[in-house]
């Protein structure tokens, strides 16, 4: 699923009217309709329901939701800032059409709704340029002083669609139900808290809009990934599907490396060997006897395993630690390998105080970087746009894919595509999270994926277990192990699963 800009947006917008062809008040009423089946959906008859109206089109699709749910039962009323004359030719047409059901609340009417009521934000849409003004800009911050929850509509009213956007100007919503696709903004931490959970409603645009292909950002499903994942064939052996090799642990963060092992068992490759240091032997074999052992007589890393040459892809950095030992003989792996390797935690650490080794990765590699591991290995970045730019030009000068570890995961491709994650939750934020994935994308390319999709399969299948383990133990509870527990490579996801990537229970009904 591609993600356009504003500007973009309304070009599809304007492409669908005249190549369909459709009128606009239609386009609406076809819009209106996929976010009142979503209300339908998911939200109970019995919940009053406040419709927040700006003068745009935005808070024409209000209008139009607000009437379709009406007539279908629920409790709707409206508030407004804005009188007729100032709306647009579509709002007003869709405030004509309310029915009498529909309870306006008069403009001087102080905006104090029911505790039980959900706000349905129609204020503002996507046309949002510099600063708000009045009313706007004292009504927003008094929406966010509400106990209520908040559904938006198309993204929180205030937001910009990609840059510059101040968290303090923009409606906090609980849930935000995205038209056709994702904003950048609701992608990015500057903003995208304010999305609350996010859902995308297709409406049906144009696909033939070039604009679709025109755009160096997409929202992976599983749409996306279930045409990657290879099929095993009935006369292979283990022969066929690639060795890993884990370089990981250390006295202190034995656990690191069984977790990266973990994560590397349920990637479909045939075999894995994890070179840990000697007192870890015991842990390994008892947490996962399916993986081999190669043994480093130091407390931590510090002599290369033997035969690189027998293994498909390296993964190396999980709870390694910082001794001299361990950085010399990671600077002597990185001249040995030939393989792809994945990159995290300590070996991003050491690379960013060895800047002339970066030259060593072999191409096709991952790295996959936490915000403050990015920023030791790119400097310091004013926005989310200089971060952005900054990320793909590691991945452009490495050949490599660097994912940017969040809560939409961001995978940046050599050639500067990014694209962002769709499952994943908070309660992956957990100390040992990482290290299942490092495992994960490892095996994966062991396995013969090539970086861009192994980091494509490995960062939703890993987020996919993390919604899993979320369902059955709570964000709180969960904790990394569970990951590698419900990791699951293939093509057999449960529907629920796939509706919502995202898949917490909603507060709202």
């Amino acid at each position: 699923m591609n993600i356009l800009t504003g500007t973009q947006i309304k070009e599809a917008d304007r492409f669908t009217m005249e190549t369909e062809p459709i009128a606009s008040l239609d386009l609406m009423e076809r819009a209106s309709g996929a976010v009142a089946d979503w209300f339908k959906a998911h939200i109970g008859p019995n919940r009053p329901l406040l419709f927040l109206i700006g003068k745009g089109n935005n808070g024409g699709d209000g209008l139009a939701v607000a009437r379709m749910l009406a007539e279908a039962g629920y409790a709707c009323s409206m508030f407004s800032t804005f009188s007729p004359d100032e709306m647009t030719e579509e709002c007003r047409a869709n405030l004509h059409r309310l029915p009498d059901r529909v309870r306006p609340l008069l403009r001087h009417e102080a905006l104090c709704p029911p505790k039980d009521a959900l706000l349905v934000d129609a204020l503002l849409g996507t046309g949002v340029r510099g600063g708000l003004k009045e009313p706007l800009a004292s009504l927003i911050p008094a929406i966010n002083r509400l106990p209520n929850e908040v559904v938006a509509i198309d993204l929180p009213s205030g937001m910009a669609t990609e840059w510059g956007n101040d968290p303090a100007r923009i409606v906090h919503a609980t849930h935000t139900l995205a038209l056709e696709c994702p904003k950048l903004a609701m992608m990015l931490p500057e903003a995208g808290d304010c999305c609350g959970q996010l859902h995308v409603l297709p409406i049906g645009l144009a696909p033939a809009y070039p604009g679709w292909t025109d755009t160096p950002y997409s929202y992976t499903g599983q749409a996306d990934v279930t045409p990657l994942l290879r099929g095993r064939r009935t006369f292979a052996h283990k022969g066929d599907y690639g060795h890993a090799l884990l370089v990981c642990g250390s006295a202190r963060m034995t656990g690191a490396a069984v977790l990266a092992t973990g994560g590397a068992l349920r990637s479909g490759c045939a075999l894995v060997t994890a070179h840990v240091p000697r007192q870890g032997a015991v842990a390994m074999n008892v947490a996962f006897p399916s993986a081999m052992l190669s043994l480093d007589p130091a407390d931590s890393f510090s002599t290369l395993p033997e035969e690189l040459a027998r293994y498909r892809a390296i993964g190396t950095g999980s709870g390694l630690g910082m001794a001299d030992e361990t950085v010399a003989a990671f600077g002597r792996l990185l001249q040995a390998a030939s393989v792809p390797m994945v990159l995290d935690a300590d070996a991003l650490n050491i690379l960013a105080r060895h800047g002339e080794w970066l030259g060593r990765i072999p191409s096709g590699s991952i790295l996959t970087p936490h915000p403050g591991e990015l920023q030791r290995l790119i400097g310091n970045w004013n926005d989310e746009k200089e971060k952005i730019e900054k990320a793909c030009a590691l991945a452009a000068r490495l050949r490599s894919v660097v994912v940017v570890k969040g809560a939409h995961t961001m995978v940046v491709m050599p050639d500067r595509r990014i694209r962002f994650n769709s499952t994943g939750n908070p309660g992956m934020a957990k100390g040992g999270s990482g290290d299942v994935l490092t495992g994960l994308l490892t095996g994966l390319l062991a396995r013969g994926y090539d970086s861009e999709q192994a980091a494509v399969i490995g960062v939703y299948c890993h987020g996919l277990a993390g919604d899993a383990a979320a369902r059955k133990h709570g964000e709180e509870s969960m904790n990394s192990r569970d990951l590698v527990d419900e990791l699951k490579i293939g093509r057999f996801w449960d529907a629920n699963d796939a509706n919502n990537a995202n898949a917490r229970k909603s507060s709202c009904p």
